[in-house]
């Protein structure tokens, strides 16, 4: 890994928010990324002709904010297409784990130390910055993404387009219940809005160069405008986001065999002993997920029949 000396702050904020205001709460953000030769359509297209097929979800881009997972509109081209004719395509697409590859795994690395060295340290562990991994987003003019939440912290980085990105506090869980957060993150990232939900979000208005921060678990929807959209989510899990993930997922195996769950923190020598246990197994399985056959075949065991949604056949 780099020194923290050898890397340009990529990213940056105004008000000392990297500091001040991270991780507890959304702030605006500007970084340097736009225009990087790694983020441009024609080597987006490079890459989702490389990534295994189960790293690339898209489906049409005109779909509600509260959008019915069963119902999401699907869009008759591959992959590599869709990135072609995104400026027609009316597709929303996203490029799973882009850290798999080299290239993309040193610019999030630099991306994210440029981060950590803005906030006193000189290397990504120091920071808690671990499981580092990117998400490559490319969107038809007029599209959404629906009201969900993410199961990591976020810097959000535009990269070419106009984009709205409309993020919700859930502190209190008045808006997504802990039971919703567990289907979020282990069925389908999709949640129900309501306009009642309005006060209590915070807007960013992006353009080339702009950004976000987006807390753990944090709901959000997003919005492109009159142009294509390029976005990349540089994402990251600390140890006890690790831990309460784990727990989510497990609960979600014992709910679906009829045995309910109280959500984490709420029985900690429980919490501690099924975390244990999940991934002592997690771990024994991890070889057989080289395969794509087989990492279908698990998620389907783990998570149910609807599991491999957005593989369209593949």
């Amino acid at each position: 890994m780099n020194a923290a000396t050898d890397v340009a702050p990529v990213i940056s904020a105004a008000n000392q928010s990297l500091k001040n205001d991270f991780p507890l709460k959304p702030f605006a953000i500007k970084h340097k990324l736009a225009g990087h030769p790694l983020l441009t359509l024609q080597r987006i297209a490079q890459l989702a002709s490389e990534l295994p097929r189960d790293l690339i979800e898209y489906n049409s881009g005109k779909v509600a904010i509260s959008q019915d997972p069963d119902a999401i509109p699907s869009v008759d081209l591959d992959p590599v297409e869709v990135v072609n004719r995104i400026e027609t395509a009316g597709a929303w697409m996203v490029l799973k784990r882009i850290e798999n590859s080299p290239e993309y795994r040193q610019l999030l690395e630099d991306t994210l130390l440029s981060v950590a060295r803005a906030r006193g340290f000189n290397s990504l562990l120091d920071a808690g910055f671990e499981q580092l991994e990117g998400f490559l987003f490319v969107s038809s003019p007029n599209s959404t993404t629906p009201f969900h939440l993410d199961s990591e912290d976020n810097f959000f980085v535009q990269i070419h387009g106009e984009k709205f990105f409309t993020i919700y506090d859930n502190k209190d869980r008045a808006i997504v219940s802990d039971d919703e957060i567990e289907r979020s993150m282990t069925k389908h990232r999709n949640l129900k809005f309501d306009d009642s939900f309005g006060p209590r979000a915070v807007e960013f208005h992006m353009f080339d160069g702009d950004g976000c921060y987006v807390p753990y678990q944090w709901p959000h929807w997003v919005r492109t405008a009159g142009s294509f959209s390029i976005s990349m989510a540089i994402t990251w899990k600390t140890k006890e986001v690790r831990r309460v993930n784990d727990l989510h997922f497990f609960n979600s195996m014992l709910r679906g065999i009829g045995l309910p769950q109280k959500p984490p923190g709420q029985q900690p020598v429980l919490d501690m002993l099924k975390l244990a246990f999940y991934r002592t197994v997690t771990t024994a399985i991890k070889p057989l997920r080289s395969s794509l056959a087989m990492r279908k075949l698990l998620r389907r065991i783990a998570l149910g029949k609807k599991a491999n949604y957005y593989l369209k056949g593949a």
